[in-house]
């Protein structure tokens, strides 16, 4: 089953695909930490700009696996019917929220130091993650970066439930995914090798990618 070699080949299969948003001189966004990795080969193929966007998934209070929504820099979405569901108060929720929220800024201040996020404005922002399953931070994602007004909002991921990607394909100016099999497995069963991404790594590829 598994497709890719690693990240930096699903990185560089997609950044085939990619190739005619050169002209456009657009912005590459990673979801940190998995999709670092696969965005740098996408700015190194593209002679573009990277940069992160900290995402948080929200998770149960009692199982923090099982998501109900994210959180993103000016943005959260939660999904009322999970809550009713599990039966999850505001309050029962809410410190989550907030122990998420901090992990964001911790994150951003982390990977990005004293910087300012870069500005988006009117530029061609390409979005892109090792893989999608819920697809919910993604959602939050793309909901964050479209209130920084760019031109043109372009998701990238190599791989996708079919069903998730017919959903976000309606957020975005144009989507692409490189394998959407209409039964889904977790995101690392597609990849021959799937190692945890550390901040260190994450901090490293941004360094080489403003180097150059």
């Amino acid at each position: 089953m598994s497709i890719f070699q690693n990240r930096a080949d699903a990185g560089r299969r997609l950044a085939e695909k990619l190739k005619s948003y050169q002209k456009e001189n657009p912005f590459i966004l990673a979801l940190p930490r998995g999709g670092v990795p696969i965005g740098y080969e996408v700015a190194q193929a593209l002679h573009a700009p990277l940069d992160v966007f900290v995402v948080r998934k929200v998770g149960s209070p009692w199982n923090p696996e099982y998501g109900i929504g994210a959180v993103a820099p000016g943005v959260l979405v939660l999904d009322k019917a999970s809550l009713q569901e599990l039966g999850i108060t505001p309050p029962e929720i809410q410190g989550v929220i907030e122990r998420e929220q901090e992990e964001v800024n911790r994150r951003q201040r982390l990977y990005r130091g004293n910087e300012d996020h870069p500005t988006l404005a009117d530029k061609t922002v390409i979005l892109i993650d090792d893989g999608i399953a819920t697809g919910v931070t993604t959602h939050v994602a793309i909901q964050a970066i479209k209130q920084h007004k760019p031109k043109k909002l372009i998701l990238a991921v190599p791989v996708g439930p079919k069903e998730t990607i017919a959903i976000l394909e309606k957020q975005v100016d144009d989507l692409i995914c490189l394998e959407m099999p209409s039964h889904f497995f977790a995101v690392g069963s597609y990849y021959v090798n799937f190692p945890q991404v550390s901040d260190e790594e994450v901090i490293t590829l941004l360094k080489q990618a403003r180097d150059k």
